[in-house]
């Protein structure tokens, strides 16, 4: 059993005044993929992701002393009141209450907004609870202060999973890694670590292109793809597969090899794809346009020997990875080939960047 103990916070002064934090955490985009969870979103096998920089979420937390003692919040999106959203931060709360009990003693006010287009297809819940949970933790340093280098850090990380698993990822930054696994030391399935070795240069600001191939509704979510590899026929063999490859890419890293990060990388994308495509019932996110995608960046690749790969995340859209040195070429490229197979036209362009940040606290 996993203890979660150390972070059970049973001592707190409580404030009389409002407090206010302000928050913004990036989305990030996993190289090994976590796919499958277990009990209080434990995943099934670690994960390793780079944080992103501009494709974040910015959340005021608004803390007001009050009486009772229920959960009590109100939710706005943009300034304005967002229902739709309240079932999920409900549940956060309601996940984080045993380790959190100071939550009842206050009314929330969560105001939060993207940099990235809403409904882009881009999944907010990563960044959004990480900011979330950044500002929860800002008012227990506040409340509980003193405890020892890294906690509130690391506490952040775990209530962020416990709103949504891949959150964990962004708080910390540049490489993060989430999950036990024996290549990297203090590695745990409670909370993501950054990366604990030295990175080589070229992976230090390393470029992502995020192509929005369709931002439509997924038709099966992550939650539900996530149940399916439980009893799935290849399961034990991708979790297995997840931890050697971790431990390959940390060898990668540390080295600059591209073309072994190129190989694992793309292999990774399309295996997460490869389990929904053979789970049951069976699903596929890709779309057309992702397939052509891929097949113009295998194209590039071969003609200019430029280290340009993708990635995928769970839906339809591409990431295209490559080094800040050949920037502008893969720039151009994307504007003048891939752009066209983008709903709208659209991508953003995103690079490597440092976790959540605290950008303001009256």
């Amino acid at each position: 059993m996993i203890d979660t103990a150390i972070f059970k916070t049973d001592r707190f002064s409580r404030f009389a005044e409002k407090k206010e934090y302000v928050f913004s955490a990036p989305s990030n985009i996993a190289l090994v993929k976590y796919w499958g969870k277990k009990k209080n979103q434990i995943p099934a096998n670690p994960s390793l992701s780079f944080t992103l920089k501009n494709s974040k979420t910015v959340t005021r937390l608004v803390a007001e002393p009050k009486e009772d003692r229920n959960i009590s919040f109100d939710l706005l999106f943009e300034g304005q009141p967002k229902e739709s959203f309240r079932p999920k931060i409900q549940k956060y709360f309601e996940r984080i209450e045993e380790l959190c009990p100071y939550i009842r003693d206050y009314h929330f006010t969560i105001d939060t907004h993207n940099t990235f287009p809403h409904s882009s297809g881009i999944a907010s819940s990563a960044s959004g609870m990480a900011a979330l949970s950044s500002g929860i933790m800002a008012l227990e340093k506040d409340i509980y202060p003193g405890q020892p280098e890294g906690y509130y850090e690391h506490k952040a990380s775990l209530l962020a999973r416990l709103g949504s698993g891949s959150a964990c990822r962004s708080i910390n930054g540049n490489i993060v890694v989430w999950g036990q696994t024996e290549s990297i030391e203090g590695s745990t399935d409670l909370y993501g670590i950054p990366f604990p070795a030295e990175v080589h240069e070229v992976f230090r600001n390393y470029q992502d292109t995020i192509l929005l191939v369709d931002k439509g509704e997924k038709q099966v979510s992550s939650t539900v793809g996530h149940e399916l590899m439980h009893g799935h026929p290849y399961a034990e063999t991708r979790f297995a597969q997840a931890h050697g490859n971790i431990a390959v890419l940390k060898e990668i890293l540390e080295s600059g090899d591209l073309p072994k990060f190129i190989g694992l990388v793309e292999s990774e994308a399309l295996t997460l794809h490869a389990m929904m495509m053979t789970s049951m019932p069976y699903f596929i996110l890709m779309k057309p346009n992702t397939l052509e995608i891929i097949q113009q960046v295998w194209k590039f690749r071969k003609e200019t020997g430029i280290p340009v790969c993708f990635t995928l995340d769970a839906g339809a859209n591409v990431h295209v990875l490559y080094p800040y040195n050949d920037k502008v070429k893969v720039r151009e490229f994307i504007e003048e080939k891939l752009a066209s197979f983008c709903q709208n036209g659209q991508f953003i362009h995103d690079e490597m960047g440092s976790g959540a940040e605290n950008i303001g606290i009256k």
